[in-house]
């Protein structure tokens, strides 16, 4: 019977935390120093993986809650892949790769992102290190696009 109540506590505990908002656990880290996370990139020696996305796209939420968030808090990609988020049109400032201030908007429209979803690779100087992902695609075959993509990044920065 104590294991029964025991069980039904920590069922109801859960419960509980998982009806907060919908976005709650799907947050990524919104970009906030390429500069910085650039720096460590280039001590893992892996890619920065940038989700260019808007508050209204209901796709930009599916990549983040299916795929992205998922891959940000496993820990085997800790040493893989920094995973960024920019917000396109936004005014929130940024440091860009070369330690310049910006906006995420400016960021994305230097990066010449206009649809999103967008998901981008770059090396540890903010260059584009494969082809971007524009849109969902087919969502059987996103996980693989991202793995191709961070390893076609990745075999670059560590010029293999």
């Amino acid at each position: 019977m104590t294991r029964l109540i025991a069980a039904c506590a920590f069922i109801l505990t859960c419960g509980i935390s998982l009806s907060g908002p919908a976005s709650a656990g799907n947050d990524l880290l919104h970009a906030s120093s390429f500069k910085a996370d650039s720096r460590i990139a280039v001590q893992r020696k892996i890619p920065v993986l940038v989700l260019f996305s808007s508050p209204e796209c209901h796709y930009c939420e599916q990549v983040k809650r299916v795929y992205l968030a998922p891959m940000h808090k496993d820990p085997a990609y800790r040493n893989k892949v920094i995973i960024r988020e920019v917000t396109v049109g936004s005014s929130a400032p940024i440091t860009g790769f070369d330690g310049s201030a910006t906006t995420e908007g400016a960021f994305a429209a230097d990066n010449k992102v206009f649809i999103v979803p967008t998901v981008k690779i770059f090396d540890t100087r903010g260059n584009q290190a494969s082809e971007p992902i524009v849109g969902l695609l087919i969502a059987d075959f996103y996980f693989g696009y991202l793995e191709a993509a961070i390893e076609e990044g990745t075999r670059k920065i560590r010029g293999s």
